[in-house]
């Protein structure tokens, strides 16, 4: 222990000795450690962590597979995943494997409590989630299966608890207080427990609502009927297996029960085809998964791009300690003397090695810490830019927690004792002979060797890392600059959902054209207009549609995205019409059913856009009427994401839409839209104080959330490859400088006897050159070879990029030769008399 002190106190003194050595390890320690923590404190939570559920292990969701047709709404991935609240309850009840089964989905509702209304991310819930997940209330008590009974009969909520604190002050007395939900009161019931949010894994609700008032806090389910229709599937189901039972067991029993429900279910539909039958009964499968995570429609969206920055936030930890262990190395032949004359005094090799260790540790430590202080900043916003989300609403916690505080520790072990081994190595067997002379100072091969792989590690690191962002950036400047079909700059959105104020569905369309006429009153608007199925937004509307005289095939897709747009949408967006005419005033309730198409629709179905107009169409399948007319054509855009055409479509007007819903609107203005938001804000209250101006942004942010993840890596990119560079560069001088120093007698003998200068510095320079080379010729293949394993995360770009890869190798030479540059004029300007002195 003695011993173990006096190391701290001498490292203490040597560090001290050396602040800007020391600086600069630290600093270097601090941003390859923190940029490790941040990635994973997202990795963590998005890939690894289990729900903080009682015992998670047990817990499981369900897929199937099969035909089928009706109505599905979604919060993200496929419909498989979703099933009907009559199908929930079959199988919940007539069940023999699981303890218990809830079934949940997500949505927004406008909470208003004491005079301040927002709008608030909420789960619906059956009246057993909590009881089946094992949970116990910070407060009051949890909803049960007496607070889900009959339909609209519950006015209950439970609060999270980040939201009882930020919204209710933490307040006791909130239990039993009525809270607004769409204008409709309901009784707080109590709080959930503090580390949890939902068993949607990324959802952070604020509220959780009974499913029997599903209803009142989603108010266009009404036409749906969605607690009683098995062809309308929007619920997630959630089970926890009995005590004994595995996966496979629970799977293999449930087939038989399965069949029989769909048999059942089959039952439902009108003269299906013998086809449609066989998909939907015979090659049906209800598929068992286990669900210790919670299921999460952006973990697949999120799982690549995190492994991606997590093994470059690896290459970049790597780089780091190879950097420092190139300093330390160098570092430590101006220690030659020292270590040399302490062995002569009888230290042991122990005790030496200990010191250096010693001293590492000092170093990762001090590294760690700074690492730990920046993460946290670094991992808020890195959430924020991969989920596009806005300050206060992030869906992951940027928090360090034990495991994150264990994962920086052994990132920091690592890192420590991968450049602390270079200095102990170094003086494990010194020359004390040659050590001990005046003279002594030069290094040994070993560590000359170590050097010059320490720096090609770190060019071949700089390639790769320069060539995956390069290939990113190209990723995203083709997203960004293509065209989407549409105007994105002088246009400013919210969304506006009168339901949630407590207007019915009959007075909706009237508020939302007052609001319509009111915005485009204001100085400097262009126009506005509104629609259901907002653009680039990642939300889909799809239903089924017939074609007069077009028979489909038995397994053709005949549904199509149908967004209710109002008059003057596509004038507002600048969305070409190409052949027709677009909605008007006229076009509303107890008019004519008319619809604009796009392109693909009108190619598809008719040939081209002049032949669709005055063609008839109908919602629906089979026998139906055809009762709505094409009156325009407008050019295709893109509409879910950047990356996909919309793909057949047909526009209805918002003002013939039998069951009104909130709308999203598009506000076109003369010059910068942001000047317009606070105008817009004042525009809406003084409508209606109750309405709520929902996610105000221009449209070119809304693009840039559309490619939230192609952003994120191309940026963390791009900082990962600038730091891997700059580390490089520093390292390659380091080498250079000491090279050319220990070099000087023979460099002065050189230019005694005649050499040129130009030739000193091609001998000072040539053998780095090399090693740049040999890095990067075993870069540039390593390089396409990863490339190949994420190209779904490309757009416009091939893994072997010419232009990515020209690029990576030119500025790897730039940065060579700028860290060569000062070196080598060093070695040229050398006096020969002078430095024939020297030794």
């Amino acid at each position: 222990m003695n011993s173990t002190a006096q190391d701290l106190l001498f490292s203490w003194r040597q560090l001290r000795k050396s602040p800007g050595f020391t600086l600069t390890v630290i600093v270097t320690l601090a941003l390859g450690i923190g940029a490790n923590t941040a990635v994973f404190t997202l990795f963590d939570q998005v890939l690894l962590r289990m729900l903080p559920v009682q015992h998670p292990k047990e817990l499981v969701r369900f897929e199937w597979s099969g035909s089928f047709q009706g109505s599905m709404s979604s919060f993200g991935g496929d419909s498989d995943n979703y099933f009907s609240y009559p199908m929930y309850k079959d199988l919940r009840d007539r069940n023999e494997v699981f303890a218990g089964m809830a079934a949940a989905d997500r949505t927004g509702v406008a909470v208003s409590w004491r005079n301040f209304a927002e709008n608030k991310d909420a789960e619906i819930v059956t009246g057993n989630y909590f009881q089946l997940l094992g949970l116990k209330p910070a407060l009051g008590r949890l909803l049960t299966s007496q607070d889900d009974t009959a339909k609209n009969a519950n006015p209950v909520v439970v609060l999270s608890y980040d939201y009882w604190k930020t919204r209710f002050g933490a307040s006791p007395d909130v239990v039993g207080q009525s809270v607004l939900l769409n204008g409709h009161s309901f009784t707080v019931l109590g709080v959930a427990p503090r580390n949890f949010d939902s068993a949607i894994g990324g959802y952070r609700p604020g509220i959780f609502v009974p499913i029997s008032m599903v209803e009142i806090v989603m108010p266009w389910t009404a036409p749906r009927d969605d607690l009683n229709s098995h062809q309308s599937v929007w619920l997630t189901l959630i089970a926890r297996l009995k005590p004994g039972v595995s996966v496979r067991q629970a799977e293999a029993s449930l087939a038989p029960l399965w069949h029989s429900l769909r048999a059942a279910e089959l039952l439902q539909y009108k003269n299906p085809s013998q086809r449609f039958a066989k998909r939907f009964v015979d090659d049906s499968h209800l598929k068992v998964i286990g669900d210790s995570r919670g299921f999460a429609p952006n973990r697949t969206d999120l799982q690549k791009p995190l492994l991606i920055l997590m093994s470059m936030a690896g290459l970049v930890v790597v780089l780091c300690a190879v950097n420092i262990a190139t300093l330390l190395l160098l570092r430590a032949t101006a220690r030659v003397r020292e270590m040399s004359m302490r062995y002569a005094l009888g230290a042991r090799r122990s005790r030496i090695v200990s010191q250096l260790l010693v001293e590492g540790g000092l170093l990762g430590i001090a590294g760690a810490a700074a690492g730990l202080a920046l993460a946290p900043l670094a991992a808020t916003s890195l959430v924020r830019l991969m989920t596009s989300s806005d300050p206060g609403a992030e869906p992951y916690s940027a928090s360090i927690d034990a495991r994150i505080l264990l994962f920086t520790l052994a990132i920091s072990l690592f890192a420590t004792l991968l450049f602390s081994i270079a200095p102990v190595f170094h003086f494990l067997r010194p020359d004390l002979a040659n050590s001990l002379r005046q003279n002594a100072g030069t290094a040994s091969r070993t560590s000359h060797r170590f050097r010059k792989l320490a720096v090609g590690v770190q060019i071949a690191l700089s390639v790769l890392l320069l060539g995956g962002a390069g290939l990113f950036v190209r990723t995203l400047d083709n997203l960004r600059s293509q065209h989407v079909g549409f105007q994105t700059t002088h246009l400013e959105t919210f969304a506006l959902d009168p339901a949630s104020s407590g207007y019915g569905e009959d007075r909706a369309p009237r508020i939302i054209q007052d609001a319509i006429e009111a915005l485009s009153r204001i100085p400097g608007v262009v126009s506005v207009a509104a629609t259901t199925d907002p653009e680039l937004s990642g939300d889909n509307s799809t239903s089924n549609l017939s074609v007069q005289g077009y028979k489909p095939g038995e397994d053709e897709n005949m549904n199509f995205e149908q967004p209710r747009v109002t008059p003057g949408y596509f004038a507002t967006l600048l969305q070409p019409i190409l052949a027709g005419r677009e909605f008007t005033a006229a076009d509303a309730q107890g008019q004519p059913s008319v619809a604009v198409v796009n392109l693909s629709f009108a190619k598809r179905f008719f040939g081209s856009p002049q032949n669709a107009i005055g063609r008839q169409i109908a919602e629906g399948a089979g026998n139906v009427p055809y009762n709505t007319t094409i009156v325009g054509v407008v050019g295709d855009i893109k509409h879910t994401d950047m990356r996909t055409q919309l793909g057949a479509a047909v526009y209805m007007p918002y003002l013939q839409m039998k069951h009104a819903t909130g709308v999203v609107v598009y506000v076109q203005a003369k010059g910068d839209p942001r000047t317009l938001a606070p105008v817009i804000r004042q525009t809406i209250h003084q409508l209606d104080s109750t309405l709520v101006v929902d996610g105000l942004r221009t449209m070119e942010e809304q693009l840039d959330r559309s490619v939230a993840d192609e952003r994120a890596l191309a940026l963390l990119a791009f900082g990962f490859s600038v730091l891997a560079t700059v580390l490089a560069a520093v390292g390659l001088y380091g080498v250079l400088a000491y090279s050319t120093e220990q070099r000087t007698r023979e460099i002065g003998v050189r230019l005694a006897l005649g050499s040129p200068r130009a030739g000193v510095v091609v001998l000072v320079s040539r053998e780095m050159l090399f090693i740049a080379a040999i890095a990067t010729a075993i870069a540039l293949p390593s390089t396409v070879a990863l490339a190949r394993l994420f190209t779904t995360q490309l757009y416009g770009v091939s893994a072997f990029d010419p232009i990515t890869l020209i690029g990576a190798v030119l500025l790897t030479a730039l940065m060579v030769v700028l860290a060569a540059a000062l070196p080598a004029r060093r070695a040229a300007s050398v006096q020969p008399m002078q430095a024939l002195r020297t030794e």
